[in-house]
């Protein structure tokens, strides 16, 4: 029964693997659970893999990827537009199951699911173009043309914190292009991604064409990496460990796309709404817990309104009601895990030390229902300077940082100085200061009168400096990610032409 096993035991679904066009378990016969981080409870069991089930996945891969890559491109994007449609089918389904697996609330997780919906309808269009061009030849007689060329198989490796979203970035261009895929998962959300991979399986994908396999890291994904028939390597993560990853790709000759972390900022200026700029930083700093990669995690605010915005921002942080996520009255969900929320309150305790203001929040949050689950009060620090280690590493987390600036220029600066270099945002009504942030901001995606984040597939989505290694994901930039450049010339002269040579 597709990814479902009963034989799970203790009442708990036990999942499977999917390789080779079946649903089978590790080799090892040993699974892992994946927990409900607002509840504790278990809610099944996938197979902790390990390589001889990776070496099987990317067996099937490279098998399959002959017969996939002649397939039309039109015909591959009707598959996978039919995915899409049986997302919009099963989205509140699979929106409940993301908000049960990894906590976000579920006006998210369903705006998580939209955005695959998104991605998939948008690569299937591509599929009907996939654009290469033409161009005059320097010779007589003689055409001249590229066009994209898929690589092989391709190893994907995503996070928890968008675990529909994310996946579907990679996963649709890279099957479109022509590419095999080997999909290996966050651990904390396993179950999304299986439910994910069966929808290509009903939808009609060749058996092969993509295989996922379940299990941490250092076991799946390493392998996963090193193995040499994987040509290209998509990885969301750590900085670290993407840094790792692009260490081992580099010695193999692989290519290899990152995204990775970011500490993203907020300007408000004197002349900003600071009503709307307190409702936009508030969702943008703890949407999904502050677990986004985008999540606003600094707000540099001019002195001349550093104030007020600071009381505006507390009074609505101490508001937020925190729960379980399947709740309609929930703000803020848990954290992914305690593993998660201790490192979070390491944080929170190094800015104390470094001399920080905490205004709010600054602990695990307790009572009732809470005592359960992994839920930390969303939190403020003020008073922070910009050689703090909250204000410079990424905490992954419900904790944003005040800092002042006197100028538009100082701001910036502030922006700038962060290692990472993914979103950044300004609230003015000052036209000609948002245009100058615009182009002084190193970042790659910038936001006026917005937080931090919202991305929209149609457009490259990345960063630049530690965020990532100068790929991007979402618009059609993503297609360089996994397809390589063939460069065409076809002669009917009839004689020997011979280029540059042949020039007086």
């Amino acid at each position: 029964m597709k990814g479902y096993d009963a034989t799970g035991g203790g009442g708990r679904e036990a999942f499977l693997n999917y390789i080779g066009g079946q649903w089978i378990g590790a080799r090892s016969g040993k699974t892992a659970a994946s927990i409900n981080p607002a509840t504790g409870d278990v809610l099944g069991v996938v197979p902790a893999s390990g390589p001889e089930d990776v070496e099987a996945a990317v067996q099937a891969a490279a098998g399959a990827y002959q017969s996939w890559r002649k397939v039309p491109a039109p015909r591959r994007a009707e598959i996978l537009f039919r995915v899409a449609e049986r997302l919009v089918g099963r989205k509140e389904e699979l929106a409940r199951l993301m908000t049960q697996e990894m906590g976000k609330i579920l006006t998210e997780a369903r705006g998580d699911v939209q955005e695959a919906i998104d991605m998939g309808y948008f690569i299937a269009g591509e599929g009907r173009r996939l654009h290469g061009y033409t161009a005059p030849s320097e010779m007589p007689n003689k055409a001249a043309y590229c066009r994209r060329a898929p690589l092989g198989v391709v190893g994907i490796i995503t996070p928890w914190n968008f675990p529909m979203a994310i996946p579907s970035w990679k996963i649709f261009p890279a099957l479109v292009c022509g590419n095999t895929v080997v999909f290996k998962p966050a651990s904390y959300t396993p179950l999304l991604a299986l439910k994910f991979v069966e929808l290509f399986e009903e939808a009609g994908l060749p058996p092969g064409v993509l295989n996922i396999v379940t299990g941490v890291g250092s076991t799946v994904g390493d392998a996963l990496v090193a193995h040499p028939s994987v040509r290209v390597v998509s990885f969301t993560g750590s900085t670290e460990t993407g840094l790792r990853l692009a260490e081992a790709c580099g010695r193999l000759g692989k290519r290899i796309s990152l995204e990775m972390g970011g500490k993203n900022a907020a300007i408000v200026l004197p002349d900003a709404d600071l009503s709307f700029a307190t409702d936009a930083l508030i969702w943008s700093a703890f949407g999904t817990s502050g677990q986004r990669c985008t999540a606003c995690s600094r707000i540099i605010v001019h002195e001349a309104v550093r104030s007020e915005l600071t009381q505006r921002l507390a009074a609505r942080t101490r508001a937020l009601r925190l729960g379980d996520g399947l709740l309609p009255e929930t703000d803020v969900g848990p954290v992914v895990s305690d593993v998660q929320l201790e490192r979070i309150h390491e944080y929170v305790e190094i800015g104390q030390k470094e001399g920080a203001r905490l205004v709010t929040g600054g602990g695990r949050a307790r009572g009732g229902a809470l005592d359960k689950g992994s839920f930390y009060t969303p939190t403020i620090f003020d008073q922070v300077r910009p050689e703090m280690r909250i204000a410079r590493e990424e905490i992954f987390g419900p904790v944003v940082v005040l800092m002042e600036a006197r100028s538009l220029d100082e701001a910036v600066a502030i922006v700038n100085e962060s290692s990472y270099g993914l979103s950044a945002s300004i609230f003015t009504r000052d036209i000609g200061a948002a245009m100058r942030a615009i182009d002084d901001i190193d970042t790659g995606i910038v936001y006026v009168n917005h937080g931090t984040i919202g991305a929209e597939v149609h457009l490259p989505f990345g960063g630049t400096k530690q965020t990532g290694n100068g790929h991007r994901e979402g618009g059609v930039q993503v297609l360089d990610v996994f397809s390589e450049w063939k460069a065409v010339y076809i002669d009917y002269s009839g004689r020997l032409q011979r280029a540059q040579i042949d020039r007086d």
